[in-house]
């Protein structure tokens, strides 16, 4: 009998956690990349496979960008890092991105912690949408999406994109399962 009971109610914690944190957030940033020059954030590592059509295909690079709360460089606040190794792996045109990113928050009130976004980008134009899989800290077992749009180009040689990210958050439901587990030390 006991056992049912504490079955029971871990089965209606789990229910009632979701339900109250089931609200989804935005967050509105801004990423400013630099495409060459030497503040360069973009940097092809493996060069295309071969040209033509395709002129992208098997190329590998990464990224180190500034994350902001603004578009302006001198009047916003460095909030974190974009961080992200990509691969043309399409043999399409436009070939298609993989992307595996980090959001890496250094400042303000998700100061140390993580997302994760995991995805392809397939067009060329703009805007671009990822799905978020993942998180530490704040955004621990979060999901949702990321869109990017450029937005301006300061000089010839960068770029501001608009980040926009809405997910949902699951924290609070693995804090209720722990505590759970410590009250019926399982």
């Amino acid at each position: 009998m006991t056992s049912s009971w504490m079955l029971l109610s871990l089965v209606f914690l789990l229910a009632t956690s979701s339900a109250r944190a089931g609200g989804f957030k935005h967050i509105h940033l801004y990423m400013h990349e630099t495409f060459t020059g030497p503040n360069a954030t973009l940097f092809s590592v493996v060069p295309p496979l071969h040209r033509g059509d395709n002129a992208r295909f098997g190329m590998v690079g990464v990224l180190d960008d500034e994350l902001r709360d603004g578009p302006g460089p001198r009047n916003s606040s460095l909030v974190g890092r974009f961080q992200s190794l990509f691969a043309f792996a399409g043999l399409v045109t436009p070939p298609g991105m993989q992307t595996a990113t980090s959001l890496v928050f250094t400042a303000g009130q998700n100061a140390g912690s993580t997302l994760v976004m995991v995805g392809s980008i397939v067009s060329s134009e703009g805007p671009y949408e990822t799905a978020l899989v993942g998180g530490t800290g704040a955004f621990r077992m979060a999901r949702g999406y990321c869109v990017l749009k450029a937005v301006w180009s300061p000089t010839p040689e960068s770029t501001v994109y608009e980040v926009n990210l809405l997910l949902k958050l699951g924290g609070n439901l693995l804090a209720k399962m722990d505590a759970w587990k410590r009250t019926y030390a399982l």
